[in-house]
């Protein structure tokens, strides 16, 4: 239970926290001048009465001991009577007069006064009534009835006065908070939002430096962490695009060397198999084994290009991107013709060289390589175009999709390091029973050089 509140109160937002304390301090305010009230009010008109009280017992002694000594008792208590009139505290009631009626019940008539009011306050037993008797024989009694309602408009004006001085000065106080949590609130949420884009790698946004001190410090420290980590991520930009220069240059030697050497040594093994296989008609089997090495020397000529493929992007200078991206997509068809395939290419692509070029080549050619070898598609789409100033390829296919815990295989890795090197993006998701590879490139920073 005591982990639940504790819950619950950890997701309450700030002002809450700073005014439901308030609001519980004035209800607690009320409910104690209510106690207080109650317990002061009540012996307060107690001792108020003592006199009356006191007094109304003497007349009754004295109007006891002079109807004794009257010979006329009945006229002398009449005149005594009439002598009280209707707005004196102390009256004469007789015996067929009955009970009097309660004095809260009339105090519940006071002009002002609210009837919660005047139930909230405990009236105490200030009614003395004391018998008078003629020829010992009692006819009536001298009560003190005094008249409250001055009394309780009073105490109802001073109760007023001291909850609308407690109301102010909690205004006062709620004013004050929510200045204080206004100009706190602020800060802290500029801060945090700042916090979050530093998250997400906006590093070029400062947060804005306002509110208290502490405040300011560690708005100033986020904003010094943001640079710090601008730099850190265009170092490693930096680094990572060196690094595929590196590994684009290793490629481009290996491609180079297994073209000026491999490729003519095969094709020299190959023109010598095919003169001995001529040069020897009347020898069966070694005519046979001269074909059984022209296969062989065929298929490690097919491998040859292949691997001349990977290495090397198909001629980009020479054919342009997109007439690169074709070439690919048509290798494609003829080794997957079960695979239908089609193909959204902008021809504005082409103005498109160097790194980015051979990026958007090798994510479209892994891309496609990753649907050959493990999706069991059917379909498969291509689209490439520019949009402002990034450029957007997506390959999506209906195959069965990848495993949960192995979103990037080795090629997409090594693509996804590519496209940081360029300050772009690679996501694979899943949507609507197709697989979708979406790159994303800005072109002009892609096409800047990169110094050091």
């Amino acid at each position: 239970m005591h982990v639940r509140i504790d819950l619950m109160w950890q997701r309450l937002s700030f002002r809450t926290w700073l005014f439901l304390p308030l609001g519980l301090s004035f209800l607690a305010a009320l409910a104690m001048g209510g106690v207080l009230l109650q317990a002061f009010a009540t012996g307060q008109l107690a001792d108020e009465t003592e006199p009356g009280r006191r007094s109304a017992r003497a007349v009754a002694v004295a109007l006891n001991s002079t109807l004794r000594a009257s010979d006329n008792p009945r006229r002398m208590l009449d005149a005594f009577v009439s002598s009280l009139g209707t707005s004196s505290d102390i009256q004469f009631r007789p015996l067929q007069a009955g009970p009097p009626p309660s004095m809260k019940e009339g105090l519940h008539e006071v002009h002002g006064v609210p009837r919660w009011f005047v139930d909230l306050i405990g009236i105490p037993d200030i009614e003395a009534a004391s018998p008078v008797l003629i020829d010992d024989k009692p006819v009536g009694d001298i009560v003190f009835m005094p008249n409250l309602s001055a009394d309780m408009f009073e105490k109802w004006i001073g109760f007023v006065a001291l909850m609308s001085m407690i109301a102010l000065l909690m205004l006062l106080t709620g004013t004050i908070a929510y200045l204080f949590a206004t100009s706190t609130l602020g800060p802290l949420q500029n801060l945090g939002a700042g916090l979050t884009r530093i998250r997400r790698g906006d590093y070029t946004t400062p947060i804005p430096v306002a509110g208290p001190p502490e405040i300011r410090q560690a708005c100033e420290e986020a904003n010094a962490l943001a640079t710090t980590l601008a730099q850190l991520s265009q170092d490693n930009r930096n680094l990572l695009h060196r690094l595929v220069s590196v590994q684009d240059d290793e490629r481009r030697d290996l491609a180079r060397e297994l073209h000026d050497e491999l490729g003519p040594l095969l094709f020299s093994i190959r023109a010598g198999t095919i003169a001995l296989s001529e040069g020897s008609p009347q020898a069966g089997h070694l005519g046979n084994s001269a074909q059984e090495v022209l296969r062989s020397i065929e298929t490690l000529q097919s491998t040859n290009r292949r691997i001349l493929d990977r290495l090397r992007p198909l001629y980009i200078a020479e054919l342009g991107l997109e007439g690169s991206v074709q070439t690919l997509l048509g290798n494609f068809r003829r080794q997957a013709p079960h695979i239908g395939l089609t193909a959204t290419i902008d021809p504005g692509i082409n103005e498109i060289d160097g790194p980015l070029a051979q990026t958007i080549y090798r994510v479209i050619q892994e891309a496609l390589t990753n649907v050959l070898r493990h999706a069991g598609a059917r379909n498969v789409h291509v689209a490439a175009a520019i949009s402002g100033d990034a450029l957007a390829v997506e390959v999506s296919d209906d195959g069965g999709g990848f495993p949960a815990d192995n979103v990037f295989g080795r090629g997409l890795t090594g693509m996804h390091e590519r496209v940081r090197a360029l300050s772009g993006s690679l996501a694979l998701l899943r949507a609507e029973e197709r697989t979708y590879v979406r790159c994303s490139l800005p072109l002009g920073e892609a096409r800047d050089p990169v110094s050091g």
